[in-house]
């Protein structure tokens, strides 16, 4: 046993959620600086980042009720997180689409919010942990929910999303590189 292990996952200073269109080149480690195609999302809620990355199982039981055999039947990986800089317009278009968000908050910022199919994009997470920094790399990832937006002045306005990852062209959903801090 060994407390030197045992750590939180806090944003990295200066941003922790980055996006980027697919086929920008990504990060194989955990501190390389990100391609300037990566766009920061600002600030998260203290809920921080959810990964939920659990197989589901088919159970196959024999005469009698006995399990014999548990069939994987799919390993969605799926990370939630709650952006609350809702006038950040890389945030709105993370949230709508590209396509749908225009202009600049000083000029104006239009969104559309339409039926438009959610892009994929390659998103990153970074993350201070005790001892060590954290990148995880999803290759590919889109928007599949957003939940309801609360307006009222007990709480900040926020986009609690989920994206769901597809595989790479290796068959990997997401990428996770640790690495000590100062190496």
């Amino acid at each position: 046993m060994n407390t030197e292990h045992v750590s939180a996952g806090k944003p990295k200073i200066g941003g922790a959620i980055y996006r980027a269109p697919l086929g920008t080149t990504l990060p194989t480690d955990a501190k390389t600086e990100l391609d300037a195609a990566f766009k920061e999302l600002g600030y998260c809620s203290e809920d921080g980042i959810t990964n939920s990355n659990s197989p589901e199982t088919d159970n196959v039981k024999a005469w009698g009720g006995d399990t014999v055999l548990d069939l994987q039947t799919s390993k969605e990986d799926s990370f939630k997180y709650k952006m609350i800089e809702i006038t950040n317009i890389e945030v709105l278009k993370a949230v709508y689409g590209d396509d749908n968000v225009t202009g600049t908050l000083d000029a104006g910022i239009t969104i559309k919010a339409n039926n438009s199919e959610a892009e994929a994009c390659a998103w990153v997470f970074d993350m201070i942990l005790k001892n060590a920094i954290k990148r995880i790399v999803i290759p590919s990832a889109s928007v599949t929910e957003v939940s309801d937006i609360v307006y009222k002045d007990s709480e900040a306005i926020g986009y609690e999303t989920t994206i769901k990852a597809t595989p790479d062209s290796d068959g990997q959903t997401h990428y996770e590189y640790i690495v000590k801090k100062g190496k």
